[in-house]
């Protein structure tokens, strides 16, 4: 019998979207205490109260991502995932957590279903815990091994040893080789449904989709919304940087900051057969890590991968959005210019000679040994890893176009883009004038409100 023994408020640790808790359990095999984290959804980062079931949707495709990389990718390193559960009650819990009675009675169904040809559902046993909490969770191991940390924390020390920057470079590309070895039929995330059988049959659930929706900004991406070809998930994305304009109160801060905005997207659209391959349009679909950062790979002092977490932004995508991380050389996507650009490319050219040596060591794929390798560096020729990126950040979108796409075919209009900006922009809607009107005032309207609240705040000693 497990007892839990204390936590420290302390230890908490608070991320972006969660918040995780150690804990301390006793009798863990007899030994001394063990630590596992429990990891919870913050509703307020992911836009439950506006959308809810967004901490729902969250915690399914995690947990379903988790059990399909356990049961068909072993050689990705994660740490053991214990148990969860939704809220409501429902908890999927580890067998050798339970009594055997519970055991035989769930492995005696398990066999009932493969007999009868239903899907399996997954090796977790769903029962309903005694007390319901409000929010679900994951339960997972504490990683604490001495030799082991976040990458984070030793990336900036520059210049990185070229050893343990071809050690990192090396882990990466397998685990991206390794994900994209089982192509998927769609584009979408894993989910799990009541029954705990997986199916990928949830949207493509980036993180950018729950900002924008806790940002009170409909993405009018159904949670059931998959997707069998490229050009409609590509035009729904460009439709939520649209939305963004449309429904944020200072998206624009002047006429001709909106301008230059919406006449970016109208470009964006029309260069979307420039960037994107027709015969990739129908697939392959590879399952991506689209949030893995410094701080979510965990690696030795020689900077070999030992675990990864954080993997509730996961899922399908085309081929061709296939790329190496833009922070190899630790610079925000929006800000690699000049000098750093050059580095970039150089850091990017040594990352494909490693990822096509690993390439190299799989399983053929599409009858081609370097299939990804060729589509990644086609992507870098043509510029599609910019595109890419700029559809990925409705922040950033902005000055990537303005610094990578537009001088590929423009170079005068970057000089100087305000005529550029002012009829192109007409292009964006037949209502544009109009809509960039009503956006100045939703501003001066939403500054007004913000002083208002700052006046009211009570002072503070």
């Amino acid at each position: 019998m497990l007892a839990i023994l204390w936590w420290e408020v302390r230890e908490w640790i608070h991320g972006s979207f969660n918040v995780c808790i150690p804990v301390y359990v006793e009798d863990w095999n007899k030994s001394s205490a063990k630590r596992v984290l429990i990891r919870f959804p913050l509703p307020y980062k992911v836009g439950e109260s506006t959308y809810p079931g967004n901490a729902d949707e969250k915690l399914r495709c995690e947990a379903a991502t988790f059990i399909w990389i356990q049961q068909h990718h072993l050689d990705i390193p994660l740490p053991r995932l214990w148990g969860f559960g939704f809220a409501g009650g429902q908890t999927f819990t580890r067998p050798e957590s339970m009594s055997v009675t519970t055991r035989a009675i769930w492995y005696f169904k398990r066999c009932v279903s493969w007999l009868l040809g239903f899907p399996l559902p997954c090796p977790y046993i769903i029962h309903r815990r005694q007390q319901v909490l409000e929010h679900g969770y994951l339960i997972m191991d504490y990683i604490d091994e001495p030799d082991v940390r976040m990458l984070s924390e030793t990336w900036d020390n520059v210049p990185h040893h070229p050893e343990r920057t071809n050690n990192f470079y090396r882990d990466f590309s397998r685990i991206m080789l390794t994900l994209s070895q089982r192509p998927l039929p769609r584009i979408g995330s894993w989910t799990i449904d009541p029954n705990g059988v997986l199916q990928l049959s949830n949207r493509p659930l980036t993180l950018r989709l729950h900002q924008l929706e806790n940002a009170g900004i409909p993405t009018n991406i159904g949670r059931d919304l998959t997707y069998p070809s490229t050009d409609s998930y590509y035009f729904d994305i460009l439709s939520c940087h649209d939305s963004r304009i449309r429904h944020q109160p200072n998206s624009i801060h002047d006429e001709e900051d909106g301008r230059a905005q919406v006449a970016n997207l109208s470009i964006m659209r029309a260069l979307l057969p420039h960037f994107t391959n027709r015969e990739l349009r129908q697939g392959p679909f590879f399952y991506s890590f689209t949030d893995l950062h410094q701080s979510n790979i965990f690696v030795d002092s020689q900077w070999h991968i030992k675990y990864l977490v954080d993997l509730e932004w996961a899922c399908s995508l085309p081929a061709e959005t296939l790329r190496p991380p833009y922070w190899l050389t630790g610079h925000a996507a929006d800000d690699i210019l000049g000098e750093r650009l050059a580095a970039f490319s150089k850091a990017h050219e040594k990352f494909m000679e490693v990822f096509e040596e690993e390439e190299k060591r799989y399983p053929p794929l599409f009858n081609t040994c370097t299939f990804r390798t060729n589509v990644i560096r086609k992507g870098w020729q043509v510029g599609n890893f910019w595109f890419f990126q700029a559809l990925d950040s409705p922040k950033g979108l902005f000055n990537i176009f303005r610094d990578h796409i537009q001088p590929k075919f423009a170079p005068s209009q970057s000089a100087d883009p305000s005529d550029f900006s002012r009829m192109v922009s007409e292009y964006w809607a037949v209502d544009t004038k109009n809509v960039l009107e009503g956006k100045l005032k939703d501003k001066e309207v939403y500054e007004n409100e913000l002083r208002q609240r700052f006046r009211n705040r009570p002072d503070r000693e």
